[in-house]
């Protein structure tokens, strides 16, 4: 029995975003964009040294500036509870305890907040603000201070080192990634408002309104249901609304301190230094092999930049242990904390970074053995999953590297570096391989049905871009038979049915598992009143069927009217929840994919153009195919950014950052890209959720780096391991 839809139906395919309408006609509100009666405007205003301590606030001349209501810090802050007690910083979940200190841990952080009538009066007081410091010397340097910091090893080793030391072909080479920062094209807000009774409303950029929920309670200690969390249109994410960020905490204390509702809206430049970035690596990859190609062990190494705010270590090593069948593994890792604002998880958090390392040297590895790249990785995908010994309940990556060869034309291939060109231009071919966890999570969803047949589908889940909202569609629309034309979603909202945040390629799989459960249930509520002389829960699930009329049970058939008339009805509800069973106890889960991209390096000028970018996926079913191809697509813009472009600098002196903002701060942009060939492989996981759907949002990204880098190489025998490859970088490989 199978509810989800044919991907060669054209007829059942998705028409466009639910959502889309809405969006393009400016009706879609935004976090800042809520019209609050009496709204006052919050500006952030940040430190000017990167280390030290606050001596005094300067606000004299703001506070006199027009408009002015009132200015927040550490020496006029309200009450809050989870900050009251804490003696030191690190080691705690909130990050910055803001206001609550007077310490400087780096340059802009956040150390008051003006409070204004008009968001014009709050950015001129804000320019009026200014500390007296007591400064201390920053340490800025990754490089540097990596030096000093002693790796750990990560408890997650087999067999051993001895067991490969003699392998007769060994690649032993260093990798460094720069700092690169989220930008989504909607800046982090938030409007706070207090009600009467300790009720809190917010309207937040955020991943996970229940998250919110849940450290705002835990801070100001008030209970959860106090609070309502609205984030129902998202401008991208990326990974930086997975945090509750100092701004966020710094609205709900200004709305609690002038009692009136507080708007703020980060500017660019703070976007860079206060909601996160995908933190600056180093890795040492060795690895070993037999003549045929088969993989003996490996030793992974990384240490990546994190804040003395808090330690964040981005897991660069886990992947290393999950893609291929390394019986010798070895990891270890280190955080090397500077005066620099907190990283946080950016799209394939650490297994970007660390397929970085990974995949280069297997390329390397291969060139030396004069081993295809495609047939060393398909000798050893591994065979099941590794850490735990259970088998994949599916993993298509052969599938993935076999169709992927053959629609970049991988045979056209020479695998002698530098041999083939174009004009002016040396070509170069280039693989590499993603893997990510399936994970699932527990999730609500409620069906609401009103008398013309109508159904409103909700969940707290938010849709940050990815198409969440028309998947759930598509799932309603199959499990129940009721058109697409009488569906609505309503999503974003702490008020509807519990759900995770939507980051970590879990939403589509969790979510679409709870819609599943809901209409199900819709479908025996309304088969109940239709015919109370059955036993709802006793009938065929398949002979039950929905419309946009009635309900049909075999060869009877009801209408709507009837069935909410004769009942007295108003509406029908149900809500379900669903989560992760005993399958995860029997299987393992993943979500890969395999990138095969051709670049284009100017003799010159080195110069590289991106040709061709074949990206194919094993994502199971794929529910929504548009919206996951757009994904796939935006990530591989992504790896192009990370691969080629992007790269946070920092002044070592001063700890400020160089060029934090959108001239600046460069990423792949309409040149940039061509036109991106993404393939699914298609096949439902049969073990995972009831739709077969696996996570998508991360492998799109996940290996893009290192297959750039090893088609330059495969171009111009430059071997390039410092990213992005900028031109000084590929003439001084």
């Amino acid at each position: 029995m199978s509810y989800f839809f044919d991907s060669k139906n054209t007829e059942q395919m998705p028409k466009g975003r639910v959502e889309g309408i809405a969006k393009v006609t400016g009706k879609a509100k935004y976090s800042a964009e809520y019209d609050i009666p009496d709204v006052t405007y919050g500006v952030m205003v940040g430190s000017t040294i990167a280390s030290g301590r606050i001596l005094k606030m300067q606000i004299e001349e703001a506070m006199k500036a027009p408009g002015v209501i009132d200015i927040l810090s550490h020496e006029n802050k309200p009450y809050v509870s989870g900050f009251s007690g804490m003696k030191e910083m690190p080691d705690n979940r909130f990050g910055l305890p803001i206001f609550y200190t007077d310490k400087v841990y780096y340059n802009d952080q956040p150390i008051a907040m003006v409070v204004a009538e008009t968001i014009e009066d709050a950015m001129f007081a804000a320019s009026l603000v200014k500390a007296e410091y007591e400064e201390a010397i920053p340490e800025t340097d990754f490089a540097k201070k990596a030096k000093e910091v002693s790796l750990k090893e990560t408890e997650n080793d087999r067999g051993s080192v001895g067991a490969w030391e003699n392998a007769p072909y060994k690649v032993d080479q260093e990798y460094t990634i720069a700092t690169e920062v989220h930008n989504p094209m909607e800046m982090h807000a938030t409007i706070a408002q207090w009600k009467p009774n300790d009720k809190l409303v917010l309207y937040d950029k955020n991943q996970g309104v229940n998250r919110v929920q849940s450290v705002i309670s835990s801070l100001f200690d008030i209970p959860t249901d106090n609070i309502h969390v609205i984030s129902e249109f998202v401008g991208g994410g990326f990974g930086s609304g997975l945090r509750v960020w100092p701004h966020t905490i710094a609205a709900v204390m200004a709305a609690q301190q002038v009692k009136r509702p507080v708007k703020v809206m980060l500017t660019r430049p703070q976007m860079f230094t206060m909601v996160g970035y995908r933190p600056e690596s180093w890795q040492r990859v060795k690895l070993g092999a037999d003549k045929d190609g088969k993989f003996l062990g490996v030793i992974h190494q990384a240490k990546n930049i994190s804040s003395k705010i808090q330690g964040f270590s981005d897991g660069i090593t886990r992947v290393t242990r999950k893609i291929y069948g390394f019986k010798n593994v070895k990891t270890e890792e280190a955080i090397v904390d500077l005066n620099v604002p907190m990283p946080t998880w950016n799209r394939g958090p650490g297994d970007t970074t660390g397929c970085f390392g990974v995949e280069s040297a297997i390329d390397e590895l291969c060139h030396e053995l004069k081993l295809d790249p495609v047939d060393v990785r398909l000798k050893n995908i591994a065979p099941y999953e590794m850490e735990t010994g259970l088998p994949w309940s599916t993993n298509y990556l052969n599938e993935c590297l076999e169709k992927g060869a053959e629609l970049i034309g991988w045979k056209n291939r020479n695998p002698v570096p530098g041999s083939q060109k174009e004009g002016d231009y040396k070509i170069g071919y280039g693989v590499a391989v993603g893997m990510w966890g399936s994970g699932r999570s527990y999730t609500g969803a409620s069906i609401d049905m009103q008398k013309d047949g109508v159904i409103t589908v909700r969940t707290a889940m938010t849709d940050i871009g990815t198409g969440t909202g028309t998947g759930m569609q598509n799932v309603a629309h199959t499990v129940t038979g009721i058109p697409k034309s009488k569906i609505k979603i309503e999503l974003g909202n702490s008020d509807f049915p519990k759900a995770p945040s939507q980051g970590g390629s879990r939403g589509m799989a969790s979510v679409s598992s709870a819609v599943y459960a809901a209409s199900l249930a819709l479908k025996r509520k309304v088969a109940g009143y239709a015919w109370p002389d059955k036993d709802a829960n006793t009938l065929n699930i398949d002979d039950i069927s929905l419309s946009d009329k009635g309900i049909t049970y075999k060869d009877s058939f009801l209408p709507y009217a009837d069935i909410f008339g004769k009942n007295n009805l108003n509406d029908i509800k149900v809500e379900e929840f669903a989560g992760p069973g005993e399958e995860r106890k029997k299987y393992g889960f993943c979500s890969s994919a395999a990138h095969f991209y051709k670049v284009k390096v100017h003799e010159k000028t080195g110069k590289i153009k991106m040709d061709r970018m074949v990206i194919v996926a094993d994502a199971g079913r794929i529910i929504n195919p548009k919206a996951a191809a757009n994904q796939v697509i935006g990530a591989g813009a992504g790896g192009i950014g990370m691969g080629l472009l992007e790269e946070q600098l920092i002044d070592f002196k001063t700890g400020r950052l160089i060029g934090n903002d959108l001239a600046g701060y460069h990423f792949a942009v309409n040149a940039d890209v061509p036109l991106i060939e993404v393939s699914f492989i298609g096949k439902p996981d049969p073990n995972i959720n009831p739709s077969g759907a696996k996570g998508l949002g991360e492998v799109g990204i996940i290996g893009a780096a290192p297959a750039i880098a090893n088609a330059v190489f495969n171009a111009t025998g430059k071997r390039v391991r410092d990213i992005p490859i900028t031109v000084e970088r590929f003439f001084n490989a």
